[in-house]
């Protein structure tokens, strides 16, 4: 039997305890495929659940990580072999099933993508559930006619996972890009990735009319709350908004009048229930005609022992960019 390290999160009676752990892995059964695990990532959701501070995990102990990248090691699945490079996100992993901050990770194999030509086991991760989101809310806004002509795309939470990779994704289709980010210090990062225009939380256009001057053709929204509200009030006319975060709250507080008299649409971006063919052309999407620099877009990479410090700095909004786990480094 194998064993691993993995970062296993526990909750009771006791209250919430989470680290690393040495566990004894299993073969996988039929139809699974067992994975050895190079690298996951962290996202606002995996801060969440490792530190108790969010009611995202199902059931308990669960091991964390809503993503990972690896080789195969075992498969009981026809489509997968020994060797081969693999890459999983959303579904059940650090929900209701074993998660990605794992040394090895047996997942169904109908939850696995192979790793498409021009992405590495790294760069798939440094891409991860915040680049299937960030490539989600673009599929969906072209789908829906979006198009430079209608003005520039305003990206909120810029400086975030999902934000910078959505800024500097929507500056590689040809979109004029303005990113709303409360940290002047990054401000030139985020020029480096695409940024024409740099807005503070409270620098908004327009104020509390059910319609304001249009001044956005489209929006990737990472905050929710008053921000998304205030962004309906000032879409050009059949622009979308890509609603993909709630970090500042869960109501929106708006007039059916921008939908009425505007015709903008208002786009929810699920990236956990994404189909496995639309997930297998969004990562092709990402690894050769989307494909932007990752380098600027990692900004740290760490190990398993790493989690709980790094968790925190991100929840107290000490991080930006994509944080990497490497998990052969532990």
């Amino acid at each position: 039997m194998r064993t691993a390290r993995a970062f296993r999160i526990h909750h009771n009676a006791d209250g919430h305890r989470a680290g690393v752990e040495t566990l004894t892995i299993a073969d996988p059964k039929p139809g699974e495929v067992l994975v050895r695990v190079h690298f996951s990532s962290i996202n606002y959701k995996d801060a969440l659940a490792g530190t108790g501070k969010g009611k995202i995990l199902r059931q308990f102990p669960l091991i964390g990580g809503i993503d990972a990248s690896g080789t195969v090691e075992v498969s009981a699945h026809s489509d997968f072999h020994p060797g081969d490079a693999v890459l999983t996100t959303g579904w059940g992993l650090s929900f209701d099933h074993d998660g990605g901050y794992c040394e090895y990770l047996c997942v169904p194999g109908d939850w696995l993508t192979m790793l498409p030509p021009g992405l590495d086991l790294a760069g798939s991760m440094t891409l991860g559930t915040a680049g299937l989101t960030a490539a989600l809310a673009a599929h969906q806004m072209l789908l829906n006619g979006q198009e430079p002509a209608m003005g520039p795309i305003l990206v909120t939470g810029a400086s975030g996972g999902v934000g910078c990779i959505a800024l500097a994704l929507l500056a590689k289709l040809g979109f004029e890009v303005a990113a709303v980010s409360g940290k002047s210090e990054l401000h030139p990062w985020l020029q480096s990735l695409g940024a024409g225009q740099i807005l503070g939380r409270d620098q908004l256009p327009g104020g509390q009319r059910p319609l304001e001057k249009a001044v956005w053709g489209g929006a990737i929204d990472n905050v929710g709350g008053d921000m998304l509200g205030q962004i309906t009030r000032t879409l050009a006319p059949n622009g979308s908004i890509a609603s993909i975060g709630l970090a500042a709250g869960t109501e929106l507080n708006t007039t059916v009048m921008p939908f009425i008299l505007r015709g903008i649409k208002l786009l929810g971006c699920n990236s956990v229930d994404v189909s496995k063919v639309l997930r297998q052309q969004l990562w092709s999407r990402l690894a050769e005609d989307w494909r932007v620099d990752l380098e600027p877009i990692r900004t740290d990479t760490i190990s398993l022992d790493a989690l709980p410090a790094t968790f925190e700095r991100m929840l107290a909004g000490q991080t930006h960019g994509r944080v990497l786990v490497d998990l052969q480094a532990s």
